[in-house]
């Protein structure tokens, strides 16, 4: 549905080097970046998903969730983005009061966004 998610970040460098380390597990890279007001777009295969820019107004928080092909990539991902800074917000786990095969872990960024990633599928 979504082409990318745009977003304002308090501060650009630690959230660009938050979201690059935590999300690095799952395939993210910089598609391109500009000037911190126009920012950078993360994503993964080519594809921009994640755009963060610059601003001078606090943002609200967001709940993020980032589809991971593994479980794996998800305890990956948990471990990545606690060394970058996070906070915990749920260990990895299932959670089946979603579903029987919702396995996720989250995180609290910078701007105190509530990062997850997700794998629907059963364990390999």
């Amino acid at each position: 549905m979504f082409d990318h998610v745009k977003f304002g970040v308090s501060d650009y460098d630690a959230s660009k080097s938050f979201f690059l380390k935590a999300l690095e597990p799952l395939g993210v890279g910089i598609l391109s970046e500009g000037e911190p007001a126009y920012g950078v777009e993360l994503g993964a295969n080519g594809n921009a998903s994640l755009c963060l820019f610059q601003t001078m107004e606090k943002p609200a928080p967001l709940h993020l969730a980032f589809k991971a092909e593994s479980r794996r990539q998800v305890d990956a991902f948990y471990h990545a983005a606690l060394e970058a800074g996070g906070k915990d917000n749920g260990a990895p786990g299932l959670r089946p009061h979603y579903h029987a095969n919702y396995y996720a872990a989250f995180i609290i960024g910078p701007d105190g966004h509530n990062i997850e990633a997700v794998c629907h599928q059963p364990d390999a």
